[in-house]
């Protein structure tokens, strides 16, 4: 059959249709030969046809290519590397080992996949994942388009696509639980809470076996394919099903108005150090992908999994842009938040460098022009760049508006300067005039760390279930438990967490920024003091659906609250508020007193008036985090209005929030607010007599 092998081009990179055929292209510098193994089955422990690439007809540059007639879309294939296994040199070839395509838009992982397999020596053909031929154009899209929805009108939700609609009281059928097709079930549920944008946990298609032994790494922050949609969050179980089904998921979440963010995870891959498995790219031209360590046998690892990917070598840089144009073009979505985004600002030595290609390349690139590009300023090895990221388009994750805010409603003194600052949009990291204030993404809880739920009720993490000895996970969580570790049978301590969970809602619903819920917060979701259940694919991580029909709805609260903020201009605002009101919003700050805010480190209340007086709109916030009641005076209403009461937290759940017309008018000058409590008030028109 060599009549249907042709020579192939060396562009687009990966299995594309064309010509009758597929064309292959790789890039492997150091290779001395490549095969191209096709499988007639995705369960096939052995390849039904091997294609040796010879060099002088198969080869241009560093590429390797070939054109095969007669196979299209669903066809399964791999390749093997043959060159130097010579790690002092840098170079990790083993010819026994399966390799994915780095292009790869869809992969088989079968019920036969071992990743000790491909640590091992020897063959592990019949155990390796496998890469599909997928057809970027065969697929109705019915005139769907990216929504690219203004920061100012966003609530984002994180949420886990697998743990959503895993828990057997989702109310879906068991082969639609943890599913795209599941997340499509529940879209009426975001869409009730007023969520606007979904940020997925890592659905690029990751390894769930790079865990401790016994466990399953269940958020997805171990990559292998970063093209490809994970397969096991289909409900189809045919090699292009999870193309498919995710296209659809993004189709029906674009129809109900809900965006589509992806956290995608350009820092390290699931192969490791060098001890671990050759499952991609270090076994096709491990230098081009990875940082080297102390020397070029080890890996650099500013991520804490092992290694770091090399993300501003030419090559890397190539297929970081190639990803993220696919995801957008091909696949609809709306947004990316970069997972430990730090790392791409480090050169091939591991070096921060103040303007990164790729960082450039990505602000600039003009088929991202309409994406959210969110970035987690950080990275593991203590580079901490919220504030400074390079580019003018990346927002960030507030990491100091969850610290600030989580230290001041725990009672910490000192923080009230800090904590207007984060209301106010966080001026003090945000001083570029190019961008909008509403860029800051603000944020109280995340897949990292504590629930909300579990933050008012635990003072230590409790992560013995995974297994290290309770070492993994942050000790830095600014939580408090109020009187005793984990649940409680105690009525007023129990008030107390739920009046501190409003109270965080409350801010982050309100101040200037974007806010980001986590799943299941506004259910009061507990994963009982674990603040790092990445290895917990069970119910201690899944969303407890009975927890919507259980007590006064916090859920409703959320709800509620979401909606009013964004039926005002001034939590719309997509310039910074100011002092002197220029342009948009005035803000006013206040402590107890009138226009005398107590800036010392004694102080433990805020409040502040807002107004956009050309749009009839004025809004005053009380913040009390002391342990006694405090009273706000009051500043007089404008001519022909009266303060209303629109929330509360010191009030019980269900009364708490008043929207307007509903909201009560208050008599006087001042406002009494109880201890550990936020109220806010709106300048409401008084009824005629």
């Amino acid at each position: 059959m060599l009549s249907d092998i042709h020579l192939g081009s060396t562009h687009p990179l990966g299995a594309s249709l064309q010509a009758g055929g597929v064309n292959f292209a790789i890039y492997s510098r150091h290779a001395q030969c490549l095969e191209l193994l096709l499988f007639d089955g995705p369960e096939d422990p052995a390849p039904a046809r091997v294609i040796h690439l010879d060099a002088r007809r198969h080869r241009t540059a560093d590429y390797w290519h070939v054109l095969v007639k007669g196979l299209g879309a669903g066809q399964v294939y791999g390749w093997r590397a043959h060159g130097p296994f010579a790690p002092a040199r840098g170079l990790r070839f083993d010819g026994e080992k399966v390799l994915l395509d780095p292009y790869a838009r869809a992969v088989v992982m079968g019920a036969a996949y071992d990743r000790v397999a491909a640590i091992r020596p020897g063959d592990n053909c019949a155990h390796a994942l496998r890469s599909v031929v997928v057809d970027a154009r065969g697929y109705d899209w019915e005139g769907d388009r990216p929504l690219c929805r203004p920061y100012g009108e966003t609530l984002i939700y994180e949420l886990h696509v697998g743990g959503f609609t895993r828990h057997e009281n989702s109310g879906l059928a068991p082969a639609l639980r943890g599913t795209y097709a599941g997340l499509v079930e529940k879209i009426p549920y975001l869409v009730e809470l007023g969520v606007t944008a979904v940020e997925l946990l890592p659905v690029q298609h990751f390894d769930p076996l790079d865990a401790p032994p016994g466990r399953i790494n269940y958020w997805g922050y171990s990559p292998l394919a970063f093209f490809a949609p994970h397969g096991p969050y289909s409900s189809r179980r045919d090699p292009l099903g999870p193309v498919d089904e995710f296209r659809d998921m993004v189709k029906a979440l674009h129809r109900a108005g809900i965006e589509v963010i992806l956290d995608v995870v350009f820092n390290h891959t699931a192969e490791g150090d060098e001890r671990g498995p050759t499952l991609c790219f270090k076994g096709l031209d491990n230098g081009a992908y990875y940082i080297a360590g102390d020397t070029p046998a080890r890996y650099a690892n500013y991520t804490g999994c092992g290694n770091t990917i090399n993300a501003n070598h030419s090559v890397m840089r190539h297929l970081i842009l190639d990803s993220l144009r696919h995801w957008v073009a091909e696949m609809h979505v709306d947004g990316f938040r970069f997972d430990l985004a730090s790392v791409l600002s480090r050169d091939g030595k591991g070096k921060p460098r103040e303007n990164a290609p790729i960082l450039w390349s990505i602000d600039s690139d003009p088929v991202l022009a309409g994406s959210k590009l969110i970035a987690e300023a950080w990275d593991a090895a203590g580079l901490y760049q919220v504030g400074s990221f390079t580019g003018e388009r990346f927002a960030e994750w507030n990491g100091p508006f969850r610290d600030d805010l989580r230290r001041f409603l725990r009672g910490d003194g000192g923080l009230v300067p800090a904590l207007a600052l984060r209301l106010a949009g966080s001026p003090d990291l945000y001083a570029n005039p190019a961008l909008e204030a509403n860029r800051s993404i603000n944020f109280v809880t995340c897949h990292d760390g504590f629930t909300l739920a579990d933050l008012v009720s635990y003072a230590q993490k409790h992560n013995e279930a995974n297994g290290e000895g309770n070492r993994d996970g942050s000790d830095d969580n600014f939580s408090a438990n109020h009187g005793v570790e984990g649940p409680t049978s105690d009525a007023r301590m129990r008030a107390l967490r739920a009046r501190q969970v409003r109270n965080f809602l409350a801010v982050l619903l309100t101040a200037q920024g974007t806010p980001m819920l986590s799943m299941g917060d506004e259910l009061g979701r507990s994963q009982r003091g674990n603040n790092n259940a990445y290895c917990q694919d069970n119910p201690l991580a899944w969303l407890d659906w009975s927890l919507l029909a259980a007590g006064p709805s916090l859920h409703a609260y959320v709800r509620d609250l979401a909606a009013y903020a964004r039926s005002l201009g001034i939590f719309r605002d997509e310039r910074f508020w100011r002092e002197d009101g220029a342009g948009g919003t005035l803000i006013q700050w206040h402590g107890t007193k009138l226009g005398v805010p107590d800036w010392s480190a004694d102080s433990h209340s805020l409040a502040c008036t807002l107004s956009r007086a050309g749009e009839g709109e004025w809004v005053h916030l009380c913040l009390n985090a002391w342990r006694e009641a405090l009273s706000f005076e009051l500043p007089p209403p404008p001519p022909g209005r009266a303060w209303h009461r629109v929330l509360d937290t010191s009030l019980p759940p269900g009364e708490d929030l008043r929207l307007p017309p509903a909201a009560p008018a208050l008599p006087g000058g001042s406002y009494r607010l109880a201890d550990r409590s936020v109220a806010l008030l709106q300048a409401l028109p008084v009824a005629p007599a």
